[in-house]
Parts: C-alpha cells; structure tokens; sequence
C-alpha cells in the first residue's frame, strides 16, 4: 500500500456550524399559497420551514460526525492525467477473511460516500461462512464530499473512472469488480471497457441502455398491441414520469451549473430544498427520518469542495464526453455484469434490453427500492452481489480468483 495513504476523520470546524446556524436563523422562504405545500411543485415549504427549524436548533451534527468516523476513512493524492493531483476521500473496509473481494463502490448525484455505509459491514464481514466477503472501498468522487474540488474545464467520465482506477491500483488492488448507480453506473461501465484486465466483474443498480433495434421495435409493436406485461409497463411508466415530471434538474445542471452554483453555495436552505425532492421523489416510500436527511444534506453543505460543486458532473460529462457516455450503454465484452431492478429506479427498461450491455451473468428483480438501493435496501443490494459471488454465482470464478491470490 501506497505510502501517502492518510487517516481521515470527518471534523467540521465549529465556524462553519456557527456560519450554518446563522445562515438558517435568517432565511427567507416564499409566501403561503395553495400549491406551496404541494410535492407535484416541488419541495413543500411546510417540509422546508420544519427541516430549517430543527437543523438550526436540534440536529447534532457532531453526534452523526462520530457515528461516520467509526467507519475506516482515509485520504490520498492522485492526479488524472493532464489534470492537477486531487487528494481523493474514501471509506476502506477491509475484510478479515482471506480471499475477499476488493469491491469499488461508485455513488452519483445527489449521493455520495454516505450511500455505502449501511453495506460495509455486511459485505465485509458476512455471518455465514459460506458466502463470498469483500474489502469494500467507496470514495467520495472529486467533488463531492471530503474529495478536493476541480478547477480546471474538462474533468469528464474519463477522468472520473481514471481517478477510480487509480485509487484501486494504489490500495494495491490490481483485480477488483465494482457497483455503482446514477453516475456511478457511466463511471464503473467506463472503468469496465477501459480496465478490463483490473476490472474483473460489475454490478449495477441503475440499468442505463439504449433500446436494441430488433428488441425495441419489438416492445413498440407489443405496446401498441397492449399485450405488453405488467413488468413492462410499469417500467415504461415510471420512465415517463421521470422524464416528463422529474428531469428539469438535469437540464439545469447540464447547461447552466454556474448559475444554480450562486444559490447551493450561498444558502444552506436552497441545497436542501434542491436535493431533498429527490430523496423524497426518488426513493419507494422510503420512512426517511429528520436526521436521516440532514445527515445526507450536512455531507454538501459540508463538503470540501462545496455543495456548488457536485453539479458540475453534468456539464462535464454531457457537455464534453456525450458520445462516449452513450457508448457506455452499449455491450461491453469479456467482463461478467450483474443487474439488480428495484421498482422506483428513475429509468426502468425490459431485462432484454439490459442483456444488451454485456455478458449478463446475474438479474435480481424486488419488489421494492428505488433509486437509492445501498441505502434503501441494504439487505437486498448485498443479497444479489453475494448471490452474484457467491459459490453457484455467475462471477464465482472471480471471487475464486482472489482466493488463489
């Protein structure tokens, strides 16, 4: 292992929570009317006047900052190439079993580090002794979280799953599979066709893909016949949702980042308002808690490169990488690729369509879960990748691969 590898422990400085609780002690929310409380138009303002209130005078903050310190942080340099040298944020942790998988864990927008944390555990350290464990490793990608912030134009997909790559390479992870959603899944699908001698299998939660000519016309046939099945159907729907209700962020965020950065880096209250319709939109009736969603927002507001930031990811990548990102959900060969549907992801495809993107070697479908699966539903994310890895698994000849090593 590399020796400028550092420790990491989350430590916030008192100014910044005095800064935040006089920020939120002075906010100015929109009048009443009959829609300011009404999820279709976005964030309720009786939401947003309730959250401000307790994360101005109950949420404790240190309390989830010694929480999170109890998971194995650490912080390294690394620089992309033609690219300044990033120090890079990431969670490390290691199994005590020998022969365990060195898995990447890859999160997107509007997640980060936090998303892997209900899974380290028990992927790392299994109760039973015949399932597959891994050392799970899940950064905080350049500019999110307690990762440096890039100042320089051009910083795309490339650069992001070269910086991943590297990462690995300096734990001394030579092999290694990956799971990733949301950006995480463009970010893991370019690791794969880049590194495909690292990279040995991937999994992903957010099945991104282009509709195959024949298969596709053949789902348009059987729409318009109406013989397509629930399954189907449901999965249309709940596309065109988000492309039709759901989708406005990301034009925004992929046009004009600069002008939305004004207001995420200036008002605690406009980064909660902006990510919290997300949480809420985005997951399957998930029982979010108060502290549940500050926590999640506090990891923005607290962020080393500043919640501004983590919005530039759309600009860079759909601005300056649109083809390759479109190639990414293309067949990828040679490497084994695991597909996990949960029922409130934002884009949902027929699983003939997600055997498209390469050599499929394991489908796990649930009833329910949305877009947040690591969070939502730990229990069924690491169900599929032990099932995935485990002795009658699709990817068992990976994790055998690392026992022999």
């Amino acid at each position: 292992m590399a020796q400028d590898i550092e420790p990491f422990s989350i430590a916030v400085a008192d100014t910044e929570l005095e800064l935040l609780k006089k920020k939120l002690s002075n906010v100015t929310f929109p009048s009443e009317s009959e829609f300011a409380n009404d999820w279709s138009y976005g964030t309720p303002l009786s939401e947003l006047k309730r959250l401000t209130e307790y994360w101005r005078d109950g949420f404790d903050w240190r309390a989830h900052e010694a929480k999170l310190n109890q998971i194995p942080q650490f912080t390294t340099k690394i620089a992309a190439e033609g690219f300044d040298e990033l120090s890079i944020h990431f969670i490390h942790q290691r199994s005590s079993r020998p022969g365990s998988i060195p898995l990447l864990f890859v999160h997107g927008w509007p997640g980060s580090f936090l998303e892997a944390t209900k899974i380290v555990k028990l992927l790392a350290e299994p109760k039973d002794e015949n399932a597959p464990s891994f050392h799970v490793i899940a950064p905080s990608l350049p500019n999110f979280g307690f990762s440096d912030r890039v100042t320089q134009k051009g910083f795309s997909l490339a650069q992001y799953a070269e910086t991943m790559h590297k990462l690995m390479l300096k734990l001394g992870y030579d092999k290694y599979v990956t799971q990733g959603g949301d950006w995480g899944f463009l970010i893991t699908r370019y690791i794969t066709s880049t590194y495909p001698q690292h990279c040995l299998a991937a999994h992903t939660n957010c099945v991104m893909v282009k509709p195959p000519l024949l298969s596709g016309l053949w789902v348009a046939i059987r729409y318009y016949l109406g013989l397509l099945s629930e399954e189907e159907k449901h999965g249309f729907a709940r596309t065109a949702w988000y492309m039709k209700d759901n989708s406005g962020y990301m034009v925004m965020q992929a046009t004009k980042p600069n002008t939305l950065s004004f207001a995420l880096a200036d008002s605690p209250v406009a980064v909660l308002a902006w990510i919290y319709d997300k949480l809420h939109d985005w997951t399957d009736a998930y029982p979010w808690t108060d502290d549940e969603i500050l926590e999640w927002i506090s990891i923005y507001q607290f962020s080393k490169a500043g919640a501004a930031s983590s919005v530039m990811i759309y600009y860079e990548i759909f601005k300056m990488q649109t083809d390759t990102a479109f190639k990414m959900m293309e067949y990828i060969p040679h490497v084994p690729l695991g597909l996990s549907y949960f029922p409130k992801e934002l884009s949902i495809s027929p699983k003939a369509w997600g055997r498209s993107l390469g050599p499929v070697v394991f489908e796990g479908s649930h009833s329910k879960g949305g877009h947040f699966a690591a969070y939502e539903c730990p229990e069924e994310l690491v169900g599929d990748l032990r099932e995935m890895f485990g002795r009658a698994g699709g990817a068992s000849k990976v994790a055998e691969t690392f026992k022999a090593t």
